[in-house]
């Protein structure tokens, strides 16, 4: 049983027909609900290929882009369970070529003036996003300026779906400046790309193979990969952007896809493909501490740790946030090891304090309550993923079934 009203539940499939299938806004998506590790609402609408008028299947493949990192970040934390390192260890020690360093004080890209950090950029700040790093400009709108250290993630060739292998990037960075004293701002970033190149530096395996013999395989996670086999392409959704007409256009084909073969560069930071599924069962891993089904990922203290806000001084991403692009808002929000968090439903102007969660570029998003014992995932292929405040109309749905 769950203390879900299934009448009130069922507005979340009127919203979604009503506001986003039928005017074309949205293509398809699915949308699972679960309370007590039961499924109280699950939908698929809409369709998963428009071109070939594919309906969307409940077994249906999507690219979770930024919805990987918190996948990445629970694989780097099963190492510091093991003892691997410790939160506050600069990460030069396992990256040699990070030791030197410099923050960006000023100037432009050919005359820039750096200093010293107060601090290195430590395990911690790769996990929250607090280290200095960027997403070398990748993420701003279109037309806006380029900042300084930006340009020289550029002049390196350091960008999102770059050919280099995984070592090669990471190691690459330590000649970047960091754009802030390390954990003293946050930025959405390549942190999580870090993220999993420690845990291949560290495990001494490659990072999509400790992936899939310490997560995918012990929770069942079938088709959750870093790329697509030929025999599942028939259930891969395409992937649209919104342009500036507000139409939809291809802008992955699941036939043509660059998913059709495993990537040189393995990103922990959004690179893999997954289903609602999968996708639940490792929230459902989150949302019971570590475990499920007999498999224990991480500790129940090693996830509590993970899903509080280690931003300094407890602050929320208003005070310390820059860049323009984030798959959160900012207002009441902490960030964890992993995790955005809700610190407060006044100032977040909305349900779920402490809550934890993220969502990907393709306008994907999950959460986990653990107060009200909840799990919520949404799937769908529409980049931007800042088009639609979905996220925050769904916990309106939802948190009005909820009666007990």
């Amino acid at each position: 049983m769950t203390g879900l009203l299934t009448d009130r539940l069922q507005r979340i499939t009127t919203h979604l027909q009503e506001h986003y299938i039928t005017p074309g806004k949205l293509v398809g998506c699915q949308t699972l609900v679960a309370q007590h590790g039961k499924v109280a609402y699950s939908s698929a609408l809409g369709r998963m290929d428009r071109e070939r008028d594919k309906p969307m299947r409940e077994d249906t493949i999507f690219r979770i882009y930024s919805m990987t990192k918190p996948i990445t970040s629970v694989a780097l934390m099963s190492l510091y369970e093991q003892g691997h390192f410790q939160l506050n260890d600069p990460v030069s020690k396992v990256i040699p070529e990070w030791r030197d360093q410099q923050v960006y004080v000023s100037g432009d890209a050919h005359s820039m003036q750096t200093k010293a950090p107060a601090r290195p950029v430590t395990f911690r700040h790769v996990l929250n996003h607090s280290g200095g790093l960027t997403y070398g400009g990748g993420l701003n709108p279109p037309g806006s300026p380029v900042h300084p250290v930006d340009a020289v993630y550029a002049k390196l060739g350091l960008a999102r779906g770059g050919r280099e292998d995984l070592a090669t990037f990471v190691r690459k960075m330590g000649q970047v400046p960091l754009r802030y004293e390390p954990g003293e701002r946050w930025m959405y970033s390549f942190s999580t790309d870090v993220c999993g190149y420690l845990v291949q530096a560290l495990s001494g395996m490659p990072f999509e193979d400790y992936l899939q013999k310490h997560i995918f395989d012990p929770l069942g996670m079938r088709d959750t990969a870093f790329s697509i086999a030929p025999d599942k392409i028939d259930r891969f959704a395409a992937n649209y952007v919104r342009k500036e007409d507000k139409t939809l256009a291809v802008m992955d084909d699941p036939h043509k896809s660059t998913y059709a073969k495993p990537p040189v560069f393995v990103s922990g930071g959004g690179g893999l493909v997954s289903t609602m599924a999968d996708y639940h069962r490792f929230c459902e891993m989150l949302r019971r501490g570590g475990e499920l089904d007999g498999a224990r990922i991480l500790g129940p203290r090693t996830l509590r740790l993970m899903a509080q806000n280690h931003l300094p001084g407890g602050r929320d991403l208003t005070q310390l946030a820059l860049g323009s692009f984030s798959e959160t808002a900012n207002e009441g929000i902490g960030f964890g090891l992993g995790f955005a968090t809700t610190l407060g439903e006044v100032a977040a102007g909305g349900y779920g304090a402490g809550d934890f969660y993220w969502g990907g570029m393709a306008s994907t998003i999950f959460w986990v309550d653990p107060v009200e014992d909840l799990v919520v995932i949404f799937m769908t292929q529409l980049v931007p993923s800042g088009t639609f405040n979905i996220r925050s109309q769904l916990k309106s749905l939802i948190y009005s079934a909820l009666v007990d």
